[in-house]
C-alpha cells in the first residue's frame, strides 16, 4: 500500500511543475522538484524499513508530500468552474445580507471555464442549487480572498482535512490507500480546485461512515455517536449527494442494533419487540440529531425565504436538466436517434433507489459492507449521469472496506420471510426481483423511438473560414402529443448553446410537419470541426414530455 501510494504521487506532478515554470512561479516549481526527491526517498524507505512503527512514519511522510503537491497545484490553478463561481457568489450574497436562492446570476457564466446547465425547456439554470453550508464557510474567507479562490480554498482544505481524518481513522495497513485515493491520483484535487461542494460533504461523511456498524453499540449513542450524527447532518447541508447515503446508513444502524444480543435467557417475542423498539428509538435519535444539525446549518438562508430555499435545494432534481453523462441515457443520446420517453430513465433511477433500499433492508448481513457504494448506482440510470456522481465519494468505499468487515454484520437483523424465500437463494431472488421494475423502465426509455423526424440542410459561409450560417430543418412530429422543440448542436460529448429559431412554429402538433430556420448561437458562423471523424449533429429536445431527437448535419461543401 505504501509503495502504491508513493507511485501515485507522480500522477499529475509533471503538469504542476510545467505550469509553475510557464506561469512564472519559481518557488512553486522548486517545491515540486523537492517533492520529486521526497517521492523517491519514500519509495526507498517503503521497501527498506523494518517494523510497523517505521513504516507508519513513512506512510505519514507520503501523506505530507501529497498535501504539499495539492497546495502547489492550488496555487497555480484556483479559479474554479461553475460550482466554485456560484459558491463564491453565494458567499458574497450572504456577506451583503441578500437572498442566496432564487436569484439568477447570468453574468457569472461569461467566463470560459464556467459551464451553464441547460434545461430541457430551452433555457439554463443561472441560480445557486446547492445546500448552503459550503457558501457559509466561504463567506468569511471571501472577506480576505476577493475572488473565486475563496470557494476553491474551502473545498481544497476540506479535501485535505477529510483525507487526514480518514487516514487517522483507518487501520494502519490501509492508511496509504487513503493517501493514494484521495490525493495521489490527482482526480479529487482537481474537483476541489474546481470548487465542488461534494468535497466538503465527503470530509464530513468520513466520521459517519468509518465503523458505522459500531454506532449506538450497547444501546447508547455516546459522544462519538452524537458526533457521527452531527457530521451526517452537516454533510447533508453541504451537498445533495449525502442525502442518498443517509437512508442506507440509517437502515444499516437499525438492523445492526436490532440484531445485538440481549440479556441471558432464550429469545422471546417480548424480548424481540423490546429490541426492535430500542433499536428504533436509537436510530430515531441519531436521525433527529442529524436533522437538527441540518436545520441549524440551513436556518439563516431558510428564513430569507422558505419557498426559494426549498426550491433551490431541490433544483438539481426538479430542474429538468439537459442530458449529460456516461450512464445508460447515452443509448438514447449518443448511440440511437433519440427517445420519446426520456422520463422513464428518471423513473428507473427512482425505482432502483427504492429497490436497493428494500434489498439492503432484507440483507444487511450481505450488502452491509457495500453501504457506501449502493447509493450511487441509481445515478447510472438518470438523465444526468456524469461520472462525478460516482467518483467523488469513492474514498468512502475504502472507509467501508477497511473498517466494516462482514463478520461485524453477522448478527444484523433481517426481516422474516415466507419459508420459500427464507433461504439464501430465495433472498437473492427476491432482491433481484426488487430491481426488475427499474430495469423495465430503463428498457422502455432506451427502446422508445425518437419522437421527431428531422431533415437538415446547412448553409455555409463563402470565405476561407468554413462555418455554418444557418440550418434549414424539416421536422415531422411522429407522436400523438404536441411538442415544443428546442435545438442545439453537438460535435462531441456535450451540446452547444441553444440555436435560436429564426422562423418556424413554437410548437408542433401531433403528426404535423413544419420547416424551421435556425441561426447559430451568438449570431456568428458555427465553426465546423475538421478531421476524418469530425461530424455535427443537430439535437432537438422537449420538456413536457421529455424527449430527445438527433440527426446528422451534412458536411457539404463551402459555398
Amino acid at each position: 500500500m505504501t509503495v502504491l501510494a508513493t507511485v501515485s504521487l507522480f500522477i499529475g506532478t509533471r503538469a504542476t511543475w510545467t505550469a509553475a515554470i510557464r506561469l512564472g512561479h519559481p518557488p512553486v516549481a522548486a517545491a515540486v522538484s523537492v517533492c520529486y526527491a521526497a517521492i523517491l526517498v519514500c519509495g526507498v524507505l517503503a521497501l527498506c524499513v523494518r517494523g510497523r512503527g517505521a513504516l507508519a512514519r513513512v506512510d505519514a511522510a507520503v501523506l505530507g508530500v501529497a498535501v504539499v503537491l495539492v497546495a502547489c497545484a492550488y496555487l497555480l490553478d484556483n479559479a474554479g468552474t461553475d460550482e466554485g463561481v456560484l459558491t463564491a457568489q453565494a458567499a458574497t450574497e450572504i456577506l451583503h445580507g441578500r437572498p442566496v436562492y432564487g436569484s439568477p446570476w447570468p453574468w457569472l457564466f461569461d467566463a470560459p471555464r464556467v459551464g451553464l446547465t441547460k434545461t430541457m425547456a430551452g433555457g439554463g439554470d443561472y441560480t445557486y442549487a446547492y445546500p448552503p453550508l459550503t457558501a457559509l464557510l466561504t463567506a468569511p474567507v471571501r472577506l480576505v480572498v476577493h475572488s473565486t479562490a475563496a470557494a476553491t480554498l474551502v473545498t481544497s482544505v476540506a479535501l485535505v482535512v477529510g483525507t487526514v481524518v480518514l487516514w487517522k481513522l483507518l487501520p494502519a495497513p490501509w492508511r496509504s490507500a487513503a493517501t493514494a485515493l484521495c490525493l495521489g491520483f490527482g482526480l479529487l484535487p482537481q474537483y476541489a480546485r474546481a470548487g465542488y461542494p461534494a468535497l466538503l460533504a465527503f470530509a464530513l461523511l468520513v466520521p459517519a461512515v468509518v465503523r458505522w456498524q459500531e454506532t449506538g453499540a450497547g444501546g447508547r449513542l455516546g459522544r462519538y455517536g452524537v458526533l457521527r450524527a452531527c457530521c451526517l447532518g452537516a454533510a447533508c447541508a453541504a451537498q445533495q449527494l449525502a442525502w442518498f447515503l443517509a437512508p442506507f446508513l440509517l437502515l444499516g444502524i437499525y438492523a445492526v442494533r436490532r440484531g445485538e444480543r440481549g440479556g441471558p435467557g432464550p429469545p422471546s417475542r417480548a424480548r424481540e419487540r423490546a429490541k426492535a423498539r430500542a433499536a428504533l428509538v436509537l436510530t430515531a435519535r441519531y436521525a433527529g440529531i442529524a436533522a437538527a444539525t441540518w436545520l441549524v446549518a440551513n436556518g439563516y438562508v431558510a428564513v430569507q425565504g422558505v419557498h426559494a430555499w426549498l426550491t433551490g435545494l431541490l433544483l438539481p432534481i426538479t430542474q429538468g436538466a439537459f442530458l449529460h453523462g456516461q450512464g445508460l441515457m447515452g443509448v438514447s443520446y449518443y448511440f440511437t436517434a433519440g427517445s420519446s420517453r426520456l422520463a422513464f430513465y428518471s423513473y428507473a433511477s427512482l425505482l432502483l433507489l427504492l429497490g436497493l433500499l428494500a434489498a439492503f433492508a432484507l440483507s444487511v448481513r450481505r450488502l452491509g459492507p457495500a453501504l457506501t457504494v449502493l447509493p450511487w448506482l441509481p445515478f447510472y440510470l438518470a438523465t444526468r449521469s456524469q461520472d462525478g456522481y460516482f467518483l467523488l465519494m469513492t474514498p468512502l468505499w475504502l472507509a467501508a472496506a477497511a473498517t466494516v468487515p462482514p463478520a461485524a454484520l453477522a448478527t444484523a437483523w433481517r426481516p422474516r420471510l415466507p419459508r420459500r424465500l427464507a433461504g439464501r437463494r430465495g433472498r437473492a431472488a427476491l432482491a433481484a426481483a426488487l430491481v426488475v421494475p427499474s430495469a423495465l423502465c430503463a428498457a422502455v426509455a432506451a427502446a422508445s423511438p425518437a419522437p421527431l423526424r428531422m431533415t437538415v440542410t446547412p448553409r455555409f459561409t463563402d470565405g476561407a473560414r468554413h462555418g455554418i450560417t444557418s440550418l434549414a430543418v424539416r421536422v415531422t412530429n411522429t407522436t400523438g402529443t404536441r411538442l415544443t422543440p428546442h435545438f442545439a448542436s453537438r460535435t462531441d460529448e456535450d451540446a452547444s448553446l441553444w440555436w435560436p429559431i429564426r422562423s418556424g412554429p413554437a410548437a408542433l402538433g401531433p403528426h404535423a410537419s413544419a420547416g424551421y430556420v435556425l441561426r447559430p448561437p451568438h449570431g456568428g458562423p458555427f465553426a465546423v470541426p475538421r478531421g476524418p471523424h469530425a461530424s455535427v449533429r443537430l439535437v432537438a429536445v422537449t420538456d413536457e414530455p421529455m424527449t430527445v431527437t438527433t440527426a446528422p448535419v451534412p458536411a457539404g461543401r463551402r459555398r
